[in-house]
């Protein structure tokens, strides 16, 4: 079976994230099993037009608006009697990724050729970033476009929140299958130590800090600015806490500013783009994981941070979170909240109720434990088999 994939951005972007994170494990999975996967996306600087890794075959090209006409006409060209590769380029399957917009693949590729669409949430909150002018257009191509040209295809997610959101844009539930992230083994630690990870300017007198911790892309959507808040407001009770920043982006430089306002800049650490290992070394060390954003589609920060026993803090309002966090019940792996004011109160109350985050952080290890890539993997094979055939 030959599958495109196509998706604005691969996970080594600069901008990357936990969607294409997921959509790479996807064409690895398909790829192991012997299925042929073109991973259809954009170029950043230092990246190779074409390039092989790990199986799935990735072709890059264009900006983060022209990757999308790009894609159109390497999709046409595999149509046309004539042109390079047309006999290669022809799928038998396409996965069309809506981060926001599709690349509306379902026009182009022709009838006999099934389009699944992958959304990992609705983007309503998101789009007043993008300007007056191009959030109207864009919100409208995501709620009334793209649900009336596929109206007749497959749709997958990765929650339940956000398959609601689909069926409240008009999407037949029918027609919705939803498939969670998986997660990855971490590397063995060890007992080597951490001290050296941060680059801390925190003063040796404090010997011992309480970590807490966000992975995340630095854009405004994110919301981590009300992380900084939050620290700011439980330092005078906690002053030995220190907040570690995993992830990048162009918001970087504002949240920077954010902490120097607070006055808590010597208690942030932002690592930027880390490696695997230390990703996981520095949220295996946290006693905390806080996860302040507006939308999520599902977390896949969330269940990284329960691989090593760490519950998340976040808001009710992000969708996904209410799938990848247990809030409530004995098995809860988390706190979630509905303002600022409650994430704050909240943060205070776990720092000084350290045998709850124990035993919220150890649900959050066996919860943790339950999902796999393989099974991600499992069922997206399931389901192109079942539409090519």
């Amino acid at each position: 079976m030959k599958v495109l994939l196509l998706c604005w951005r691969d996970s080594r972007h600069p901008e990357g994230g936990g969607s294409e994170v997921y959509l790479e494990h996807v064409a690895e999975y398909l790829v192991g099993r012997g299925h042929e996967v073109t991973f259809r996306t954009a170029r950043y600087p230092g990246s190779a037009a074409r390039e092989q890794r790990n199986g799935v075959t990735y072709l890059r090209g264009g900006g983060s608006f022209t990757v999308y006409p790009r894609a159109w006409w390497y999709m046409l060209r595999a149509r046309l009697p004539w042109g390079v590769g047309k006999s290669a380029d022809r799928p038998d399957i396409v996965v069309d990724t809506q981060n926001g917009v599709p690349f509306f693949a379902r026009a182009l590729v022709g009838r006999d050729v099934p389009t699944v669409l992958l959304t990992h949430h609705c983007h309503r909150e998101q789009w007043p970033v993008a300007g007056p002018v191009l959030s109207r257009v864009g919100w409208f191509i995501e709620s009334r476009l793209s649900p009336w040209l596929h109206r007749r295809s497959p749709y997958v997610t990765v929650s339940e929140p956000s398959a609601e959101e689909l069926v409240e844009l008009g999407v037949d539930r029918a027609r919705i299958r939803v498939i969670r992230n998986g997660v990855d083994v971490p590397p063995d630690l060890g007992d080597q130590d951490l001290g050296d990870l941060d680059g801390s300017n925190l003063s040796r007198a404090q010997d011992e800090p309480t970590h807490l911790v966000t992975l995340s892309r630095l854009v405004p959507h994110k919301q981590l600015e009300h992380a900084l808040d939050a620290l700011a407001a439980v330092l005078p009770a906690h002053p030995d806490t220190v907040l570690d920043v995993i992830g990048d982006g162009w918001w970087s430089e504002k949240l920077r500013r954010h902490a120097d306002d607070l006055g808590v800049s010597g208690h942030v650490v932002f690592h930027g783009h880390v490696s695997e290992e230390v990703k996981h070394r520095i949220l295996a060390r946290a006693a905390l994981h806080i996860l302040p954003s507006r939308k999520e589609g599902w977390g896949l920060a969330v269940i990284e941070a329960g691989l090593h026993g760490v519950p998340t803090l976040g808001y009710s309002t992000s969708a996904g979170l209410r799938d990848s966090v247990v809030a409530d019940g004995p098995r809860a792996t988390g706190v979630l909240v509905d303002s600022e004011g409650g994430l704050i109160n909240t943060l205070g109350h776990l720092l000084d109720d350290p045998a709850l985050l124990s035993e919220l952080g150890e649900n959050a290890r066996l919860r943790a434990g339950t999902f796999s890539w393989e099974r991600t993997g499992a069922r997206w094979e399931e389901l192109l088999g079942e539409l090519v055939s």
